[in-house]
């Protein structure tokens, strides 16, 4: 693994001190944004992502709603089409997917890989912090960190990618491939999410206070959600993830990294409103279990057409998501990047997670329309 330089520049300590002051077919154009705000009871506390409660105890994250955060399941990375997975592959017995790493030391590593202490490897977390970001301000700002942090900022339709790095060698190094291999990198999506890679925690809720200032529709601490993994390189083994470890060949290839953060802004975005789905789901069916036992739904006219607003609009929110969803601009430019996109999402169940929340949306709709039918049939009698 790469070691980064360990000057400091003079402008970090003021910069932690204080906070810093389009959709995939059309990046140009302003697309609605799916909002995660809503009038129900805030969710209770642990939904907490590495905060404090009261009592000074660290709070348990939350767990990605996959089965592959547990399933220790296996994803090579397609080199070529040789190399994609044949039809039903997609669908073996993950604990067995071991057994397709050939034998030998690149089996050994990944066994290895997996038992020991993953605070050795270098982190890839990502972070949904908001409805949008402001990616016009957010580009000049880091435009502006050039000299102190290293930065280089680049737009990728509605992803924008550059190094950051808070140890900044005083004296930059001639060779620029160098220097870029060895600074920590971020991919910042305009749908509210950034993906860090090679930060430290501190690093990376450093990052996120100045984020706040380019942010629309702010979530809720306790809405924020993340996807945390871990990487190193190794140029002799297939690219792989096994078990949210990720293995690639080379540093130097943003392009990989930036292939791999799409998908994973995209699992984690969802994730916001497969909870958001299902919270909704937990809060409303008390009424369909109402009205079955009394044949009234005992709530006002006025309750009834708020809650009708709320579902409503969690459906609008669940159908623009499915835009962030689409596959990006980028890969029909950079058609040798699809493969490796497609097998992240099939890592991340990112189709079966869309049919799961396709069929929640219509438990909303079936709820919609009930409350509708009985709105306009009760005539008023509704017990206030």
């Amino acid at each position: 693994m790469s070691q980064r330089p360990h000057t400091m520049h003079k402008g970090d300590e003021e910069e932690e001190a204080a906070p810093l002051l389009i959709s995939p077919e059309s990046p140009s154009t302003s697309a609605p944004r799916p909002t995660a705000s809503r009038s129900y009871t805030q969710r209770s506390s642990y939904y907490n992502t590495f905060n404090n409660d009261k009592s000074g105890r660290v709070t348990k994250p939350k767990q990605p709603m996959r089965t592959t955060k547990i399933s220790q399941k296996l994803k090579l990375f397609p080199e070529d089409e040789a190399l994609l997975p044949e039809e039903g592959e997609e669908d073996a017995d993950v604990y067995t997917q071991l057994a397709k790493i050939p034998h030998g030391m690149e089996r050994q590593e990944a066994e290895m890989l997996n038992k020991m202490d993953r605070s050795e490897l270098s982190r890839m977390t990502a972070y949904c912090t908001a409805s949008a970001y402001r990616m016009d301000g957010l580009f000049k700002f880091l435009q502006s960190k050039r000299k102190t942090n290293g930065t280089a900022p680049q737009r990728f339709d509605e992803c924008l990618y550059t190094p950051y790095a808070f140890t900044y060698p005083a004296a930059p190094p001639n060779n620029i491939t160098s220097k870029a291999q060895k600074l920590p990198e971020m991919f910042l999506f305009d749908y509210g999410v950034v993906v860090f890679w090679g930060m430290t925690l501190k690093e990376e809720q450093r990052i996120l206070k100045f984020l706040v200032s380019f942010e629309e529709e702010k979530l809720d601490v306790d809405d924020v959600e993340t996807e945390e993994f871990h990487y190193y390189y190794n140029e002799t083994y297939q690219p792989r993830i096994y078990n949210d470890i990720i293995t690639l060949r080379h540093p130097s290839n943003y392009l990989i990294k930036l292939t791999i953060s799409h998908a994973i802004a995209q699992s984690v975005k969802m994730t916001l409103f497969e909870r958001l789905i299902d919270d909704t789901i937990n809060e409303t069916k008390y009424i369909p279990q109402v009205m079955a036992e009394s044949g009234n739904i005992h709530m006002s006219r006025t309750a009834i057409t708020k809650k009708i607003g709320e579902l409503f609009i969690m459906r609008i929110n669940v159908n623009l998501v499915s835009n962030i969803l689409d596959t990006p601009e980028i890969f029909w430019s950079e058609p040798t990047l699809e493969p490796l996109y497609s097998a992240i999402r099939g890592y991340l169940e990112i189709e079966q997670r869309v049919q799961l929340l396709n069929q929640r949306v219509e438990v909303i709709s079936d709820l919609l329309e009930m409350l509708k039918d009985h709105l306009n049939s009760s005539h008023g009698n509704l017990y206030i």
